[in-house]
């Protein structure tokens, strides 16, 4: 993102290994920032911190407690510090409500919202003035413009997103009631050619929902008015312009970053 220098900061970004995460570690890193990558997929993730100047990664689902706690510390271990937390990971699983699988939504909820909170709460330990970073920072963590919009076949998913949004506006607080000098803001992404969103347009057509994932498309493109999908670039802008300090004054902040689908 032009104009925003990130030169000295340190930044987690999990999920990081491909998709909006690798578009989001790439354009940190482009602002000047030294990122680690995590991700549960340590073969792609290290070709893509390999690909990424100054980049590194560390093996980690966001799940577990301990392993936040040492992608954590191998961070801070490794570049000397933790200014931004990214806490990008996620999984989507369509399907109807009526033939909802209660172990597809617990897979949703573990890794969105168990996951985001936790990488909310080392943040914090590591950023407080007692913790092992000790200066502050930012969170920034990814909801969905499904939190927004009531789309068909996404329930569970739209369940999680809501989840995390409402959690970025209750840790901006507490973060601020007790003085932890740690901003928390979220982005709401629109629908991204990723595989993720590719994904999505062929599984809601599957359910007849639509007549084809090319019809999928067109329904969000017709509901967005700036008239197109978004791009990997349009969130890793805003994740960057949230990690720095032109956003110092923006915080419990549920940024849409959907060409309006989401209004």
């Amino acid at each position: 993102m032009a104009d925003v220098d990130l030169t000295g900061r340190t930044v987690l970004v999990t999920g990081g290994a491909q998709g909006l995460g690798a578009g989001m570690a790439e354009a940190l890193a482009r602002a000047g920032a030294s990122v680690m990558i995590s991700d549960i997929r340590s073969d792609i993730g290290k070709t893509t911190a390999a690909g990424i100047p100054g980049a590194r990664f560390v093996p980690h689902d966001v799940t577990s407690d301990r392993d936040w706690a040492a992608a954590i510390e191998t961070t801070v271990a490794e570049f000397g510090g933790l200014d931004v937390v990214v806490n990008n990971a996620g999984v989507e699983v369509t399907q109807l409500i009526v033939d909802t699988e209660p172990e597809s939504l617990l897979t949703m909820l573990n890794v969105n919202v168990v996951g985001t909170m936790l990488g909310v709460k080392h943040a914090f330990r590591a950023m407080r003035p007692d913790g092992p970073a000790g200066k502050g920072g930012a969170v920034v963590n990814v909801a969905s413009v499904a939190a927004a919009i009531a789309f068909p076949g996404i329930s569970g998913y739209s369940a999680t997103k809501s989840a995390i949004d409402r959690l970025t506006r209750v840790a901006a607080m507490e973060a601020g009631k007790l003085g932890y000098g740690v901003r928390v803001n979220c982005v709401l992404p629109g629908l991204v050619a990723t595989e993720m969103g590719t994904k999505l347009a062929v599984e809601t057509s599957s359910l007849g929902l639509f007549d084809s994932p090319e019809a999928a498309v067109g329904e969000v493109v017709e509901l967005t008015p700036s008239g197109r999908l978004g791009e990997v670039a349009d969130m890793a802008d805003a994740v960057v312009f949230l990690a720095s300090d032109q956003a110092r004054f923006v915080n419990g902040v549920g940024l849409r970053v959907d060409g309006g689908m989401g209004m």
